[in-house]
């Protein structure tokens, strides 16, 4: 599920999803994930056009925000993409995630999280290539994430890090956020496909877990 901050206006007079100039950037940034459109939900944390394309106020987050809650009930997708600052604060708040200053926003977009049985994966709205180009290589690595997200690891059937899991060693959020989530983000994935060596105990951040291989029946 993607969800934008507010319709523009042609989206909003014709009631369907990125038509308009941002529409045409998401086009793109999808294509170059390999991502179709009909693979994703998408919808807006406010429903009405913003005149002036100004930014939402809190009452109208906090009116138009019930009918969102009721979109995520009944598609109850696995993954949340909030794109831009409005609606990934919005999101993480939903679900009690820490919200960092407005200075460091930016640090979230990319970055997969994992809260409960949800991966939210903040990324910038289409919008902001409208007027920073010079985002266009970050946001084309972070949406390519989104085609990631929809296959786990080709790697995972072999990995140890499966084998330590199912052994009930390993922390789930190492399988979600990696081997069923940001794979190609994974140290180990990075390695086997240059085809360097790396111990069975090494986890996806590239860290050692010397337990691990003092485990028994490891790889």
């Amino acid at each position: 599920m993607l969800v934008a901050q507010a319709p523009g206006e042609k989206e909003d007079a014709e009631g369907e999803m990125f038509i308009g100039p941002s529409g045409k950037v998401l086009d793109e940034l999808l294509k170059s994930a390999g991502v179709a459109r009909s693979e994703i939900y998408m919808t807006n944390l406010v429903k009405c056009f913003l005149p002036g394309y100004r930014k939402p106020k809190h009452d109208e987050i906090k009116t138009c925000s019930r009918y969102l809650e009721r979109e995520i009930e009944i598609v109850n997708p696995e993954i949340i993409a909030p794109l831009g600052f409005f609606a990934t604060r919005h999101i993480l708040g939903k679900y009690a995630v820490a919200i960092p200053a407005k200075s460091e926003f930016g640090r979230l977009y990319g970055n997969l999280m994992l809260v409960g049985e949800k991966k939210i994966l903040p990324l910038r709205h289409p919008a902001a290539l409208l007027y920073k180009e010079d985002v266009r290589a970050e946001m084309t690595v972070n949406y390519r994430k989104l085609k990631a997200l929809l296959a786990h690891c080709k790697w995972y059937p072999v990995c140890p890090m499966k084998h330590y899991f199912e052994m009930g060693r390993l922390d789930r959020k190492w399988v979600d956020l990696y081997c069923k989530g940001d794979w190609r983000s994974c140290i180990r994935y990075q390695m086997e496909e240059r085809g360097q060596a790396h111990p069975d105990w090494m986890l996806p951040d590239g860290s050692i877990e010397e337990r691990l291989g003092n485990c028994g029946g490891g790889y």
